[in-house]
């Protein structure tokens, strides 16, 4: 809207007191709003009660069209950060029709928890994007938004009456909605009540068909509509907020802490020596072979299969330091130039034990083959390292935004790793390893309970007469059961997913789809 524009002052910062001071305008042309809102809670609250399929990403897409309903969508679209946002969202909410992974579900879901957030109220922060205290002010501006307009559904609903007098059939329409839904509401209540409380009226009611679940059907949809109502009020609080952009509070610019670069030096010097000594004993491992690494009494195959997750901890914890460092330090002296030179020598060491960590995970995935988790170390190592050089190059350049590269950095690799067949390639792997003699099992169990549907047409490439327990060398592992009876319980499986929408989702529908049993 125009007035978003000149709604904050050039100071960044709004007289609060002042925000309910405002002039007062006809809620009329909100009562369309909040009309569309009832419905995006009510999709919202059956959307809960199917948590994963694409009943997620609709909610999302009716959220957008509904906030560009009440800003305008020349508002939506007018700055470059909330462009860039809207199809990041809109990317990770179509991934809930796409994939059925777990764990990619669920991971998606938080995400879109905190982006969704930041982007509803993107236009009425002080803050820039990049600047890391950015998250912090918009989570205060989302709550201002969702709790402190409340009374305006409530005015959007019931206008206030003129103060001329009523005319006859003034307020008839607001007098039958809420008759209507009093009886709805006494209704939904007693009628199951009495079906089981006399066996001639629920015959009676069995008569007239009404015996699909009747008590079950009936009752999540009062109890939906129970939420949505819940829900209604809040998420209009803060649709009216970002129309009315006054009523919101952005947080007051504080001057930053600065502090002697002398102690983060002493630290960092600690810090980098420790690495070096460190990166000589691995050296020694990684070059001088199985011979040597035995001769110090341990096994080369536990040492390569250990520490890679330890070490990519590691190179979290020295990137939150050199940034630390480098943003609270006094830009000044012989300690600041010193402090820079640590900081490097730190992102230095960082990706050599990157590297090393990399390298002992191929060792151990050459033995093991691959795993989920195994194929999301690879990535997160990979975006690890960007993060460094990032942080490299900030010690060198001090004045280098850091955020400012490192959110979108972030945002690109996991839409790219979300677009990588993960399942595919895990069971792909421990397929061939199978069929190739390498590995003597395969673990079918974790490729078909624990990924997603897409690990179904590999597994199909094994003897599906065999028993599960000849692959898995266990026999715990129901010992009758066949490969083929278990793939086709799978694909049973998918085809409940496929059968309501709000659980469709494009791997499931693939799986069920297929004929070999």
């Amino acid at each position: 809207m125009a007035e978003l524009k000149n709604a904050l002052p050039a100071e960044g910062s709004i007289d609060c007191a002042q925000k309910r001071k405002l002039p007062e305008e006809s809620m009329a042309r909100y009562r369309r709003n909040l009309l569309l809102t009832l419905a995006f809670c009510l999709l919202l609250a059956d959307a809960l009660h199917w948590p994963w399929g694409m009943g997620n990403t609709a909610t999302v897409f009716a959220w957008y069209l509904l906030l560009a309903l009440a800003v305008g969508p020349a508002e939506l679209f007018r700055r470059r950060e909330s462009r860039v946002l809207l199809g990041v969202n809109l990317a990770l909410a179509s991934t809930f029709a796409l994939t059925s992974n777990p764990l990619f579900r669920w991971w998606n879901f938080l995400a879109l928890a905190v982006l969704v957030p930041l982007h509803a109220v993107s236009g009425l922060g002080s803050r820039p994007w990049w600047d890391a205290r950015m998250p912090r002010e918009r989570c205060g501006l989302f709550f201002q938004g969702l709790f402190g307009n409340l009374w305006a559904c409530f005015a959007a609903a019931v206008p206030e009456g003129r103060k001329t007098e009523k005319k006859e059939g003034d307020g008839q329409t607001l007098t039958v909605v809420l008759g209507v839904c009093g009886a709805v509401a006494l209704v939904s209540f007693l009628l199951p009540v009495l079906i089981s409380a006399d066996a001639l009226f629920a015959a009676s009611v069995e008569r007239l068909n009404w015996n699909f679940r009747f008590e079950i059907q009936y009752g999540r949809a009062l109890q939906r509509l129970f939420w949505a109502l819940v829900f209604t009020p809040f998420v209009f609080s803060l649709l009216y907020a970002m129309a009315r952009p006054r009523l919101l509070c952005p947080s007051e610019e504080k001057k930053g802490f600065r502090a002697d670069a002398l102690g983060f030096v002493l630290a960092l010097a600690a810090v980098d020596g420790l690495y070096l000594a460190f990166l000589a004993v691995q050296s020694a491992g990684l070059f001088g072979g199985p011979e040597y690494v035995e001769s110090l009494g341990v096994s080369y195959a536990d040492w390569a299969r250990s520490g890679f997750f330890q070490m990519v901890g590691v190179t979290v914890l020295n990137l939150s330091l050199t940034l630390a460092s480098l943003c609270l330090s006094r830009r000044e002296g012989r300690a600041w130039r010193a402090l820079r030179g640590l900081c490097a020598v730190l992102a230095g060491e960082s990706l050599i034990l990157l590297a090393s960590a990399a390298w002992r995970m191929t060792l151990y995935v050459s033995a093991y083959g691959l795993s989920f988790k195994r194929l999301l170390t690879y990535w997160g190592m990979g975006m690890m390292a960007l993060f460094l050089l990032l942080g490299l190059w900030k010690s060198l350049r001090p004045d280098f935004r850091f955020c400012k590269w490192a959110f979108p950095l972030a945002l690109a690799g996991w839409l790219v790793i979300n677009c990588v067949p993960v399942d595919y390639l895990v069971a792909r792997n421990q397929v061939d390893r199978y069929l190739d003699g390498e590995s003597p099992v395969v673990s079918v169990r974790y490729l078909l309970y624990t990924l997603s549907y897409d690990t179904i047409s590999q597994l199909e490439r094994l003897d599906g007469e065999r028993p599960l327990s000849q692959y898995t060398k266990d026999p715990r592992w129901r010992r009758g059961e066949t490969l083929a009876e278990a793939l086709r319980g799978r694909r049973l499986d998918a085809r409940w997913d496929c059968e309501d929408w709000r659980s469709w989702n494009l791997s499931a529908c693939l799986a069920a789809g297929r004929t070999r049993t």
